[in-house]
């Protein structure tokens, strides 16, 4: 497995620390006016899902593991777990709900997400990028309320609520970001 430096780790990355496999979820480097320069990381582990923070210098190693990939369609959930099944080989597997944490409401019937594995074990899933999404509830439109930056609160067909521009109405297909949870497009 292919090491690298402290100051190399990327959100998203995963390593192995601590005789635990972690995904890095936060990076922040910090340059304080006396020592030398560190990266802080939150980590997340792929496993229990338990967080930890932690500081990596440049000169420190980490090793970085490649998780194999594998697109995988959603079936249905029963009893806190998902069903999903493998293009290729048809064949089926049962992951927790909460794995997808508060991106859950977005997995929709039929989708294909991305499965990450390492060895067998599947560690992560991730869904599209963009999804689209119908608005069930919106305050209607106020004539001549044009400022740049005003938003309103919608609700989604799937109860998750987003910040949507003043043009979009209720019944509108969104197209909405699942990685910041934010309103991306009109569909």
């Amino acid at each position: 497995m292919p090491k690298i430096n402290g100051n190399e780790i990327r959100p998203g990355n995963v390593l192995e620390h601590n005789g635990g496999l972690w995904a890095a979820v936060k990076v922040d480097h910090v340059k304080p006016g006396k020592g030398g320069a560190f990266a802080q990381v939150e980590l997340r582990n792929l496993r229990n899902g338990s967080k930890l923070n932690e500081r990596f210098r440049s000169a420190d190693k980490v090793e970085r593991v490649r998780l194999e990939q594998k697109d995988q369609q959603f079936l249905y959930e029963s009893d806190g777990m998902l069903v999903f099944m493998d293009a290729e080989t048809y064949e089926q597997i049962e992951l927790p709900a909460d794995l997808l944490g508060e991106r859950r409401p977005f997995l929709q019937d039929g989708m294909t997400i991305v499965v990450e594995f390492y060895e067998a074990e599947a560690l992560n899933a991730t869904l599209p990028q963009k999804v689209t999404c119908q608005v069930v509830e919106t305050e209607p439109v106020v004539k001549g309320q044009t400022a740049a930056n005003s938003f309103k609160p919608a609700v989604l067909d799937n109860g998750v609520k987003v910040m949507v521009p003043p043009f979009v109405g209720q019944d509108e297909m969104i197209i909405v970001n699942t990685e910041s949870m934010e309103y991306s497009e009109r569909a």
